[in-house]
C-alpha cells in the first residue's frame, strides 16, 4: 500500500515537473488547486500534498497560504552543453547579475551606437506590458526578460542577443516575496525596476553610450541590493 502511494506521488511529481519545466505552467502561473489534481488524476489529498512538497523542495514552486501554489523558474537539462547554468542558489544569482552588468552594459551601449528601426518600439512594448501587468509575476518576468532582450538586439551584436537568449527568463530574479506581493497594482519594488528600465531606455534613445552603459550598471547593481534586501544577506555574507 505505502509502495502503491509513493508510485502514485512520484507520477503527480513528474506530470507537474514536466508541465512547469516545458513551460505550460510558466514562471508566476498557478498550479492547479489541490481539488483540480485529486479529481483529474485520481489521488488523495495527502499524495497531492506530498508532490507539492517535493516540488517545493526542488524549488520549482512556492506555495502562499491561502492563495495556492506558484511555478518558479523551471529548471533546463544540465545535459544540454547549449543551455547556460541556471542559478539555483543566492550566490549564484547574484554571480550572474555581476555577470550581467558587464555584457549587458555594453549591450546598452551599443545599442545607443546603433539603434536599428524598430528598436525603440520593442524597448516601448516591452516597458508598457511590464507596467499594465499589474504586478502579476509570470507577466513582470517575461516582460523584464524581453525589455533586456530588445536592448541585446538593438545593439546589433549576434554575440549579445546570444547571451541574453541562452539564459532565457531563468536570467530574471524570481523572488519568492513576489508572489506575497498584492497583484492589482506595481508595488514600490516593481515601480523602481520600472524607472529604471525607463532610464536605460532614454538614455539609449538620446544615442547617449555611456550614460546607456551606466543606467545599465546602475540598474543591475540596484537587482544586487534588491535580491540581498529580499534575502535578509548583506553583502559581507556572499562568499
Amino acid at each position: 500500500m505505502q509502495t502503491s502511494k509513493t508510485n502514485r506521488t512520484a507520477t503527480l511529481v513528474e506530470f507537474l515537473r514536466e508541465l512547469i519545466s516545458t513551460g505550460q505552467i510558466a514562471p508566476g502561473d498557478k498550479l492547479p488547486s489541490e481539488n483540480t489534481l485529486i479529481a483529474e488524476h485520481g489521488v488523495s489529498r495527502t499524495v497531492v500534498r506530498e508532490a507539492i512538497m517535493r516540488l517545493q523542495a526542488e524549488g520549482l514552486i512556492h506555495t502562499r497560504r491561502g492563495s495556492g501554489s506558484f511555478a518558479l523558474t523551471p529548471p533546463r537539462d544540465e545535459a544540454d552543453a547549449s543551455a547556460g547554468k541556471v542559478p539555483r542558489t543566492l550566490e549564484e544569482r547574484r554571480q550572474l547579475l555581476e555577470f550581467r552588468m558587464g555584457f549587458e552594459s555594453q549591450a546598452a551601449s551599443a545599442a545607443a551606437r546603433h539603434l536599428p528601426q524598430g528598436a525603440l518600439a520593442d524597448m516601448d512594448f516591452a516597458l508598457a506590458a511590464f507596467r499594465a501587468s499589474g504586478g502579476n509575476a509570470s507577466q513582470t518576468m517575461s516582460c523584464d526578460y524581453e525589455f533586456h532582450l530588445a536592448i541585446a538586439r538593438a545593439s546589433s551584436n549576434p554575440y549579445l542577443v546570444q547571451a541574453i537568449e541562452t539564459f532565457g527568463p531563468a536570467m530574471i530574479t524570481m523572488p519568492r516575496q513576489r508572489f506575497d506581493e498584492p497583484e492589482g497594482q506595481l508595488t514600490p519594488r516593481l515601480r523602481q525596476v520600472a524607472e529604471e528600465h525607463e532610464s536605460i531606455r532614454e538614455a539609449i534613445a538620446a544615442g547617449d553610450q555611456l550614460l546607456a552603459a551606466s543606467c545599465m550598471r546602475l540598474h543591475l547593481a540596484n537587482s544586487i541590493k534588491r535580491l540581498e534586501r529580499e534575502s535578509g544577506i548583506s553583502h559581507k555574507s556572499f562568499g
